[in-house]
């Protein structure tokens, strides 16, 4: 199987995958009618399947259908249907964000600044809890930029010009009061099912072995491939630091892993020395993903 899904994707694959992916949104809310539910719906398959588009924007998987196969299962595994609005902007937010901040054109990513902060902003007002994406964007502005304060002003222009129109908008409305929610910086609880992550723990292993195997050839690597894959593992890190601190029992959280986790995986997989270690990674990935997603209809007992 590795070396089949490890041939060069075309463009007919990538409408093929999201037309998969259509088919598992559907499937899990075609019972469900309420409004809210199939907004959230339409925004989440436009977060995702928006996500196909940002794997040749990062340039990282070797154009193989590997990494489109390991994004689509780790989809299926953790989308249950009734995802929270949040959440669901957030994927969506999230693919603009990269697909903005990796354009090949240097022209179109130093005037998006003032967009992404915009973006950053709609993102923090649906989902607080994703404030370390903001952080995110200001290293990736000190690392890439030659003229920081510039852009990291425009940054804050852009999330200005939403937070007003928001607050503007909410006066008007009559809305006065202040919700707590906003300010995500209290009291940090760790989730009471954690247990159930331990499907998971094959996954968690793999990464952690592809980035100290990265690390370890990091004088191997090309520059390019060192910055993009360093983009790649501090965008990693403020999605973890999200899920780490504000996750609880919302498991859909780890849906903003889904992307690099995805392209992690199938690099790793690529420069294992055997054949039959690709083989088995992949299997024990599928295999992980598939009992993880058993949990939620039966109970496992460890």
């Amino acid at each position: 199987m590795f070396r089949l899904l490890s041939k060069e994707s075309n463009i007919f694959s990538i409408p093929v995958y999201i037309g998969v992916l259509l088919i598992i949104v559907i499937g899990f809310n075609f019972l469900d009618f309420n409004t809210l539910d199939v907004f959230s719906a339409v925004i989440t398959f436009a977060g995702i399947a928006l996500g196909y588009f940002c794997f040749n924007a990062i340039a990282l998987n070797y154009q193989s259908h590997l990494p489109l196969f390991l994004y689509t299962v780790i989809i299926f595994s953790l989308y249950l249907g009734d995802l929270d609005i949040g959440i669901a902007v957030s994927l969506f937010t999230n693919s603009i964000i990269l697909l903005l901040l990796t354009n090949v054109d240097m022209v179109v990513r130093k005037n998006s600044y003032i967009l992404v902060g915009a973006i950053l902003a709609i993102n923090f007002i649906f989902l607080p809890t994703t404030w370390p994406m903001t952080f995110f964007v200001i290293l990736h502005i000190i690392g890439t930029s030659d003229k920081v304060g510039l852009h990291f002003f425009r940054l804050l222009f852009g999330m200005f010009l939403i937070g007003m129109s928001y607050f503007g908008i909410a006066y008007f409305l009559g809305m006065n009061s202040w919700n707590p929610v906003y300010f995500p910086f209290g009291e940090f609880k760790i989730s009471e099912h954690i247990s159930y992550l331990i499907w998971l723990l094959p996954i968690a292993l793999l990464l952690i072995h592809a980035v100290m195997d990265h690390f370890r050839n990091f004088n191997k690597k090309s520059p390019t491939s060192k910055f993009k894959y360093t983009f790649l593992l501090i965008f990693s890190l403020a999605q973890l630091i999200t899920i780490v601190l504000y996750m609880g029992n919302q498991y859909e959280y780890l849906l903003l892993l889904a992307l690099p986790t995805s392209i992690i995986l199938s690099r790793m997989l690529k420069f294992l020395p055997r054949y039959w270690m690709k083989e088995t990674g992949l299997w024990l990935i599928i295999f992980s993903l598939v009992l993880f997603k058993l949990t939620n209809y039966f109970k496992f007992n460890i």
